[in-house]
């Protein structure tokens, strides 16, 4: 059994967008009531960890958007702009959020824990460095690996995010930089409208940026094969010295948001193929951190689901979250038709021996 690390804290629910809107704490509070049943959440470890300071906010957002975001600070609610909205402790729960990152990082490295999943809010691969957009406030995982970049020293972090939305604010992130290998699959066309095909890096991140855009439809079958055909190889080839996971569970069948088809059995062979390529290449350096995911069915079962591989346990519920064997053969055999895959694969020749 892997020790693997839970980031929650109570703050998180307190981030009230609205009363009607899609990113609300039922998110949350639907795994968070798992975790408490004592079969379940006993398994685990669950660190403190403390906000970031906007010094470190600083390493990836501009001093004027921290400052807008934190002028909301006790405020009943704000409106950023149409889809993104804080409320009295928004500000503190996405610094905590970007904490939890930051803290999860530092004890991977001190050898404290294996590996680690931030089920934190308000998401953040959306905010880019001067705005918040689509519901986030600031891109925890930029932050964090920015952070890592600095503090650590690292020179290759990977960042796969497999959240139905493209990950906007993390590709403009690091998109001139060779220390930060960005893989996104997504529903395209699909808001924010970014990560066509041909979006690949400029500069030295030339070749750094990967995207494969969906139509919408895929489900374990092709998102199997996206990561046995594209994440590992290209992994293998980068070298990482940690691997980060923008992980988004509106992928799954039924989200409201979206028109993917995955089920518990496609998240989980996703992250058993990231758990076993991050063993394979950096010592089992591996965070996850919630984005998206508007079905509360798909919070539980997906995130029940990641846990089960993170930490090599299955966890007995009445939910079909671990994989089966037949499954995984299926998974890992997949051939299903995915023309941008084959796309993505064609451009990345052009700077990887893939």
């Amino acid at each position: 059994m892997r020790r693997t690390a839970i980031y929650r804290d109570d703050l998180f629910l307190e981030h009230q967008p609205s009363w009607d809107h899609p990113e609300s704490p039922e998110r949350l509070k639907a795994i968070y009531q798992v975790l408490d049943r004592e079969e379940i959440g006993s398994r685990f470890i669950y660190p403190f960890f403390s906000p970031v300071s906007p010094d470190i906010l600083q390493l990836n957002h501009s001093a004027a958007l921290i400052r807008q975001v934190a002028a909301t600070q006790g405020l009943e609610h704000v409106a950023l702009n149409p889809e993104t909205h804080t409320s009295a402790r928004s500000h503190e729960a996405a610094c905590l959020a970007a904490g939890a990152l930051i803290d999860g990082i530092d004890r991977l490295f001190r050898g404290e824990i294996d590996n680690a999943f931030c089920l934190v809010r308000p998401p953040g691969h959306h905010a880019e460095r001067n705005q918040a957009m689509g519901f986030c406030l600031y891109n925890n995982i930029a932050v964090a690996a920015s952070w890592a970049l600095r503090e650590l020293g690292l020179q290759r972090i990977m960042i796969v995010d497999w959240d139905l939305h493209h990950g906007n604010g993390t590709q403009e992130s690091f998109y001139d930089t060779d220390k930060v290998l960005f893989l996104s699959t997504h529903q395209y066309p699909c808001f924010p409208g970014t990560g066509a095909v041909p979006e690949i890096g400029a500069g030295m991140g030339q070749g750094m940026t990967i995207n494969v855009p969906l139509p919408g439809g895929e489900g374990d079958l092709e998102y199997a094969r996206i990561f046995n055909e594209l994440v590992v190889p290209m992994a293998r080839l980068y070298q990482p010295e940690l691997i980060l996971v923008s992980c988004g569970f509106d992928i799954w069948a039924g989200d409201p948001l979206g028109d993917m088809r995955v089920t518990a059995a496609g998240i989980a062979w996703m992250t058993r193929v990231l758990v076993n390529v991050a063993e394979e290449l950096c010592g089992g350096r591996l965070l996850v951190t919630l984005e998206g995911g508007y079905n509360q069915t798909a919070m539980r079962e997906g995130s029940l689901a990641v846990l089960a591989e993170l930490s090599g346990e299955e966890i007995i519920c009445p939910w079909p979250v671990n994989l089966s064997a037949e499954q995984a053969k299926q998974l890992a055999q997949s051939k299903a038709d995915c023309p941008f895959l084959d796309q993505a694969i064609y451009i990345c020749r052009n700077f990887w021996n893939i």
